[in-house]
């Protein structure tokens, strides 16, 4: 617990560091180009950028503890949460459009630092190529922005343990969760409105090598997501679910300005909150900080 408490302050005080750098004389440097590279390394700048929200959520509550599939592991109703997520420009207007080409990646854990040993639940990795296409729209009430193709990748990182049996003869089941998939996001505005509709559509597995067939009845194939400015305040909202099953989930977050960090508070309800557990129902507070929107 204290070594948590020090990482969260660490990370705190990292995020409001303002590089002091004019003690640095680049005037006696010579040569264009290795001023502009002590430039850049000065500032940090290398391309990367947010891309999702950065987060840590020392909190998060729900009203049951959560289910171990190790049975000497028990875990609890409370737990921490992190994600890191960063993108990286690698092309434009090849076809004359003003398009943006990406790459990103996206680490999202959970951790059970409340826990005995603090043991990560679940870590979940999501690497991305993405383009965005702007579209100008002056005509209707919410008026398009932009149009982005991905190609995505999301697993835990787990090894295929479907045949992994213990001394008592239990078995531990297949840990392994992860999917390939293409998703479109159609971006509208309206004044201080920002709405997202996204579809999404998995590639083909073969049923005998699939680490989970009905993903897509718990997580669904669309979403919609709100999100509203209201001077400092951002308030998000955002709604998934496969109308055949009927299953889905809600999401809702609200972050506040913190000199140069965000108060970040989450509420979850519903399925595939992580992958490990996309099956299971859970409704969840979390509350921490983030350090970009």
């Amino acid at each position: 617990m204290k070594f948590f408490i020090l990482l969260l302050f660490c990370l705190f005080l990292s995020a409001n560091e303002i590089s002091d750098n004019s003690t640095y004389n680049l005037a006696e440097v010579e040569g264009k180009t290795t001023k502009s590279s002590i430039q850049k390394w000065l500032d940090h700048d290398f391309g990367l950028r947010p891309y999702k929200v950065n987060y840590i959520l020392p909190y998060g509550v729900r009203g049951e503890a959560y289910k171990s599939h190790i049975p000497s592991v028990e875990y609890k109703n409370i737990e921490a949460e992190l994600q890191v997520s960063l993108q990286l420009e690698v092309g434009n207007n090849i076809c004359g459009l003003g398009e943006k080409y990406y790459v990103s990646y996206t680490q999202q854990a959970f951790w059970q630092i409340y826990a005995e040993s603090a043991p990560f639940r679940e870590s979940m990795y999501n690497p991305e190529a993405f383009v965005i296409f702007p579209i100008e729209d002056d005509d209707n009430y919410f008026r398009l922005r932009s149009l982005k193709f991905t190609l995505a990748h999301r697993s835990n990182g787990q090894p295929n343990t479907k045949n992994v049996v213990f001394d008592n003869n239990q078995s531990l089941g297949n840990l392994s969760r992860s999917v390939n998939y293409v998703y479109t996001t159609l971006r509208l505005q309206h004044k201080s409105i920002i709405l997202d509709l996204k579809a999404w559509i998995p590639f083909p597995e073969d049923p005998d090598r699939s680490d989970n067939l009905d993903l897509m009845d718990y997580t669904g194939y669309t979403s919609a997501k709100i999100t509203y400015f209201l001077h400092e305040h951002m308030f998000t909202l955002k709604g998934r679910g496969n109308l055949g099953t009927g299953k889905g989930a809600v999401e809702a977050t609200y972050s506040y300005p913190l000199v140069h960090n965000y108060l970040f508070t989450k509420i979850f309800s519903g399925y595939g909150e992580s992958l490990i557990d996309y099956d299971k129902y859970i409704t969840k507070f979390s509350i921490g900080f983030s350090f970009s929107r």
